[in-house]
């Protein structure tokens, strides 16, 4: 194994947002990342008071999304959002961009809108993870421009998805694809190093985490955490 537990584990965000999750699927949650001691929970803004309860003391991290998951509410709302979630407990806030805005050219608006959340939660001692959505984007430009603005913005990560970015095909027929290899690359290659790459979407086994680790991601979000940090102790056992 190139890869320790603890660093595997230290990477995953555990993703609590599903929009059906009841208040206990968010407790059987935060109940597993601590057993795994995974680096944080992704949970909606409502949850961080009961995830911040649930994981007091236990070493993870409560994550909020912002503006999640479409990345349409106004600059304002967003900041508000931000504020909230940390006075009830988060310390990583997962925005998402303005996508329409970000698709027309908008820089300056979309610029903005990050700071805005970047300084926010810097101020309560946050740190800022700026989803993409990548799905949405249809050229490395535009991606490669983000990644700029996420920089002078200071951000500290850019994230490739929110998990929900699913994108409808002439057929009808909706299709997703999340963390690519491409698109990690490209984001690792056009930050500097004081900004960090989260993959998020599609990383579901143990092979895919090492690969976007590989690949220079220091976070994943994940909801298949269980399965992922059961195959490693499996493998590790064997290999003894």
């Amino acid at each position: 194994m190139r890869y320790s537990y603890e660093e595997l584990a230290g990477m995953i965000d555990h993703s609590l947002l599903h929009p059906a999750m009841t208040d206990q699927d968010i407790q059987d949650g935060c109940e597993l990342a601590r057993r795994y001691q995974v680096a944080s929970v992704c949970v909606k803004p409502y949850a961080v008071r009961q995830a911040s309860e649930i994981l007091r003391g236990s070493g993870v991290a409560v994550g909020c999304v912002v503006g999640f998951p479409h990345g349409n509410s106004a600059t304002e709302v967003k900041r508000y959002e931000t504020q909230v979630a940390c006075r009830d407990g988060a310390a990583e806030i997962d925005m998402v961009i303005n996508i329409g805005k970000a698709l027309g050219g908008d820089w300056d608006y979309v610029g903005q809108d990050i700071k805005a959340v970047v300084d926010e939660a810097h101020k309560n001692g946050a740190i800022v993870k700026v989803i993409f959505e990548n799905d949405f984007l249809p050229d490395d430009e535009t991606k490669i421009g983000l990644c700029r603005l996420c920089e002078d913005a200071g951000a500290d990560f850019v994230k490739t998805s929110t998990g929900f970015g699913f994108v409808k095909g002439p057929d009808g027929t909706y299709s997703y694809k999340g963390a690519t290899e491409h698109d990690l690359r490209l984001m690792r290659a056009h930050c500097s190093q004081k900004v960090q790459v989260k993959a998020a979407g599609g990383v579901r086994d143990l092979d895919a985490l090492m690969k976007v680790r590989d690949l220079g991601a220091t976070r994943c979000g994940a909801s298949a955490t269980a399965a992922l940090l059961d195959e490693y102790k499996r493998r590790a056992e064997a290999a003894r």
